[in-house]
């Protein structure tokens, strides 16, 4: 792996516990446990032994693990077949596979192409 591919995905693996807000300019995956505020300037990953509680926002996110609070994407979000999403989800593109959990309210935008 480059230096910059490195550089551009921030880790946060199992059993780490965040306490607070975390920001990134790039892509972000979580397998561990954040309370806080989560932005994400590209991609986030949270994986199945992930679990946020506080207000998400990224440019497009992959959840397999637990959201506990309102989730933003502005381009694609997708909630895999054992997600939890308890909040409220305002996206562009949503793809919800069977078996996900999602209780809350969705907007979504419409794309000016169209």
């Amino acid at each position: 792996m480059s230096k910059s591919v490195a550089a551009a995905m921030t880790f946060i693996s199992d059993g780490t516990q965040i306490l607070g807000d975390i920001k990134v300019e790039h892509d972000l995956r979580i397998e561990g446990y954040l309370k806080g505020t989560v932005d994400v300037g590209g991609m986030l990953v949270l994986g199945p032994t992930g679990k946020i509680e506080g207000q998400v926002q990224a440019r497009s996110a992959t959840v397999a693990g637990q959201i506990i609070g309102n989730l933003r994407g502005f381009d694609k979000i997708v909630l895999e077949s054992k997600s939890i999403l308890m909040g409220d989800l305002n996206t562009r593109e949503l793809v919800i596979n069977e078996g996900a959990i999602f209780q809350g309210n969705c907007s979504m935008q419409m794309d000016e192409k169209k």
